[in-house]
């Protein structure tokens, strides 16, 4: 998933309150987010193949040959399959750009949810479902490009490609991952756009910054355990599991990984601080200047999510001890959730906590997890200047900012591989990061329209 940043900051544009009335060419695009969003894709009780499926479909009937459409499907994963699509360039020697997306959700329980959480309604200026945000309508976006563009004729320079993949969220088969490793050849790619770098909005709607990711933390847990004998708990003894545990885990809380910095983060607190202006701003640029200024970083350390800009963090996510209540734990186990900065190895950020722990009967092990997602790719000015213009002749005013991911996405399986992989969305989001993995999922209507014609933009200036 992926991370919204905090603090209150300057606004800079007005963004519409209420839902656009839909064009005419707006019509199919919302009908594939619907078909998508009440396509259940979670893992538990979903199908990211039939929603692969689905969008095949969706493709074929706009003129795509079976030739240029892959669905892939793996037998021990038959519920998770990929779709690729590709629309042929004119020129065979220039690389391909790739769309990359997932199709699969996070878990949304019914009961919990004041809506349907697998129905596609628009209400109040908002269409509401879970993935609506978090990636159904980006991936929406894609699917409804590349079928516009065969409907139009569009004959681009360079191949387009669309990979969309399942298992981004968590789940032990990830399709992107697959790709890379089996069908390599099939998605090679210059390079890739990816979710992440969504653009944010304050409480009032106002537009404050639009974001691209170049690079991120890579996320890798932790399990700290204790064993003991145990025994009757009418005779205790100092050596307790659970204490041994908790002992740790204070130590690891009370300790602050060192500040580290990529072009990326320097770039973000550089462009932000002066338009937030105030002592956050202020240490935003002093940070920017000068990454070893340590007041400065302890400034931005106050707000969680400048913190994760700035060095690796830490967390104790989940706990699980003793099997009686009248017994001495014989076991204490917890699950600490790392977000690694590029730069540092899981073998490192494991010793220091062990180091940290100073306790050799707390044995740790790392889960398997995603690899280090590999230096960020530069931001280029191939890249940035199709952005910049497109968003400087809708948003004038409205800074696009680079960003380190602070989450985790798919890119971190693309760009070891050698296809650049970045993160534009070119959709705003709430504050609250649009409720992402969170109940009642939503996306302003106005701001789901307004990026797929920017993207739509951007992408064609890519290809000609």
């Amino acid at each position: 998933m992926r991370v919204f940043l905090g603090a209150a900051m300057a606004a800079l544009l007005a963004f519409p309150a209420a839902a656009q009335s839909p064009r005419p060419d707006q019509a199919q695009f919302r009908d594939i987010y619907k078909e998508l969003v009440e396509t259940n894709t979670t893992l538990s009780s979903g199908s990211c193949t039939l929603a692969a499926q689905r969008m095949a479909a969706r493709l074929k009937a706009a003129g795509f040959a079976d030739t240029d459409l892959h669905l892939i499907v793996t037998p021990a994963n038959p519920k998770e399959g990929a779709l690729v699509a590709v629309l042929p360039g004119r020129n065979p020697h220039a690389k391909a750009v790739l769309l990359l997306g997932h199709l699969d959700v996070v878990e949304a329980r019914r009961e919990d949810w004041t809506r349907d959480p697998f129905r596609f309604i628009e209400e109040d200026g908002y269409f509401y479902g879970r993935g609506t945000a978090d990636m159904k309508g980006q991936a929406a976006i894609w699917v409804d490009m590349l079928a516009r563009f065969k409907k139009e004729g569009f004959a681009p320079r360079r191949t387009l490609k669309m990979a969309l993949t399942c298992g981004e969220e968590g789940a032990p088969f990830n399709g992107a991952r697959h790709l890379v490793s089996e069908h390599r050849a099939l998605i090679d790619a210059e390079f890739a756009l990816n979710e992440g770098g969504w653009g944010r909005m304050d409480e009032s709607g106002k537009r404050i910054y639009l974001g691209i990711n170049s690079g991120e933390k890579t996320p890798v847990n932790f399990r700290l355990e204790v064993t003991n004998p145990g025994g009757h708990s009418m005779r205790p003894v100092k050596d307790n599991a659970i204490y041994r545990l908790a002992a740790g885990l204070l130590k690891i809380g009370a300790y602050d990984f060192p500040i580290q910095t990529t072009e990326s983060s320097r770039g973000f607190f550089a462009k932000m601080g002066p338009g937030l202006g105030g002592a956050m701003g202020a240490a935003m640029t002093a940070f920017a200047k000068n990454p070893q200024d340590m007041q400065a970083a302890a400034t931005l350390a106050t707000d969680p999510a400048y913190n994760a800009m700035m060095r690796t963090t830490c967390v104790a996510t989940l706990l699980d001890a003793g099997h009686a209540n009248n017994a001495l734990p014989q076991r204490a186990a917890a699950n600490v959730n790392c977000r690694i900065f590029p730069g540092t190895t899981r073998e490192q950020v494991s010793a220091k906590l062990q180091e940290l722990m100073g306790d050799p009967e707390i044995k740790i092990t790392a889960n398997a997890g995603r690899s280090p997602g590999g230096s960020a790719p530069p931001l280029t000015d191939a890249i940035m200047k199709p952005i910049l213009a497109a968003a400087a002749k809708r948003w004038p005013g409205v800074p696009v900012v680079p960003m380190l991911e602070i989450g985790a996405t798919d890119a971190s399986y693309l760009t070891p591989a050698g296809i650049p992989t970045y993160g534009f969305t070119s959709i705003f989001f709430e504050p609250d990061g649009s409720r992402l993995h969170g109940l009642t999922e939503r996306v302003r209507v106005s701001a789901i329209y307004e990026g797929r014609d920017l993207l739509t933009e951007v992408v064609k200036a890519y290809l000609k």
